[in-house]
């Protein structure tokens, strides 16, 4: 809702909803007025947004185009990632933004995250592929199974994950458990 994009929340869905009539730059530059309560001037906003696209590799077109219509999956997930890096909130909740991307893409959202991530905000990222994290400062790693952390850990409980797969802690969860 507002009032939580507002405080600082941003939530990125497994599977961005398309919203036709709404442009990708009146989206961002609306929602951007709205958290900070200040309207920017349109060239100077244009410029950044020109900027931040170009860095995730989107069509500058795709500005003037509604909200994640037509989009492939992969450009609904860079979307996702310029709204992101536009809006700067102060915590951002990433449900499987990696999902259904190919390894160009994964690079390009995962560089993306990666300089959004400062000591002022932090990310929660949902996944089933560590890889995407493999660009990221990871401070905590929680493993779900079943509704229940499973195991916790720090980088190296990703490094330990693209190694051996969830299908081994898993496995040494159900040992000891």
């Amino acid at each position: 809702s507002y009032e939580r994009a507002r405080d600082g929340l941003f939530l990125a869905f497994q599977t961005p909803e398309e919203i036709p009539g709404i442009t990708v730059e009146n989206m961002i530059r609306t929602a951007r007025q709205m958290i900070t309560g200040k309207k920017e001037k349109l060239l100077a906003f244009r410029k950044e947004l020109s900027a931040m696209m170009a860095e995730l590799k989107i069509d500058p077109s795709y500005a003037q185009r509604y909200l994640n219509v037509g989009f492939s999956g992969g450009e609904k997930k860079r979307s996702e990632v310029l709204q992101l890096l536009m809006l700067q909130p102060k915590l951002a909740l990433l449900d499987e933004t990696d999902s259904g991307l190919d390894v160009d893409a994964v690079q390009i959202v995962s560089e993306g995250v990666a300089k959004f991530h400062t000591a002022e905000n932090a990310c929660l990222i949902i996944t089933h592929n560590a890889r995407i994290l493999d660009k990221l400062k990871v401070d905590f790693v929680h493993v779900l199974a079943k509704g229940e952390i499973i195991r916790e850990g720090g980088a190296e409980l990703v490094e330990q994950i693209n190694a051996e797969g969830f299908a081994h802690i898993l496995a040494e969860h159900d040992r000891v458990g």
